[in-house]
């Protein structure tokens, strides 16, 4: 992150937005933030200087990204992609979304890549999470003591490649595998959802894993895979043994707390590169 000025942040919901301008503000660089109504949440970005905004009203973001002086944005935390009837663009909307086309609502990323290249032709910079966020990379290979034996090691196998079909259709990033069957599969409800969906459909005998990937030919600048304590609690509660995830490709946040979460609950984290021979 070399820019001067502002860092405007573009804030859907969780805690990633908050995380993304403290890491700005330590670097040294003011923080505005247009928050998006709905998504959002105040005790995540009440300490910055920011504006609320109606997900359509595109012009209103614009219009309060440029009165802070923001060149360099970042689109950071989880939103649910609108329909066209819920979206109720206001004028500048309506005349972007002529640009995006109806192709980009059919899936999440192809409506996050098309506003990633409008913000672009308005002139901004657009900075993904993980340029700024630097250290919250995932490495590859193991974090915790725990590790995945050859059964779970054969689910994370079957998870990466049930999530590349999943990417390619452009509907999720995760999945859980248990003794190979397909448990649960990501679509708009979030992972977090999956997992409690996940929970009522164990079977005995060994726990299943998480498996979590970019999709494939995704634009890293938004929405890349996020995982924190939160998702920890969740595989716990959903009986795991454990969650995979893209080395370089997802985002821990809380490492610290989250390592340790899974450590006292017996789950291995484990950084994977799904473009290695070993999961073709």
């Amino acid at each position: 992150m070399t820019g001067s000025g502002p860092l405007g942040i573009v804030a859907g919901g969780g805690p990633l937005p908050g995380r993304v301008g403290l890491a700005a503000l330590a670097a040294g660089r003011e923080v505005f933030v247009v928050a998006l109504e709905g998504y959002a949440e105040p005790q995540v970005i009440g300490g910055f200087p920011h504006e609320v905004v109606r997900l359509g009203a595109v012009g209103a973001a614009i219009a309060a990204l440029r009165r802070a002086g923001c060149a360099e944005i970042v689109l950071a935390g989880p939103v649910k992609r609108p329909s066209l009837l819920d979206l109720r663009p206001d004028a500048v909307g309506a005349k972007l979304l002529a640009r995006i086309g109806r192709a980009a609502f059919s899936g999440d990323d192809g409506f996050l890549a098309a506003i990633v290249r409008v913000l672009g032709e308005e002139g901004f910079r657009v900075l993904g999470a993980h340029e700024v966020l630097r250290e919250a990379l995932a490495p590859e290979g193991l974090l915790t003591r725990a590790a995945p034996d050859a059964t779970a090691m054969a689910d994370i196998a079957r998870g990466v490649a049930v999530v590349r079909a999943l990417g390619v259709a452009d509907v999720g990033q995760a999945c859980v595998v248990q003794q190979g069957i397909v448990l649960a599969v990501e679509a708009v409800e979030g992972t977090d959802a999956m997992l409690a969906r996940a929970r009522g459909l164990a079977r005995p005998g060994p726990g299943g894993v998480l498996v979590k990937l970019v999709k494939p030919g995704q634009d890293r600048r938004a929405d890349l895979p996020t995982l924190g304590p939160a998702t920890i609690a969740g595989a716990r509660d959903a009986g795991l043994r454990g969650v995979a995830f893209e080395a370089q490709g997802t985002i821990l946040l809380e490492r610290v707390p989250m390592i340790e979460a899974a450590e006292a609950a017996g789950v291995f984290l484990l950084g994977i590169d799904p473009a290695a021979p070993d999961w073709e």
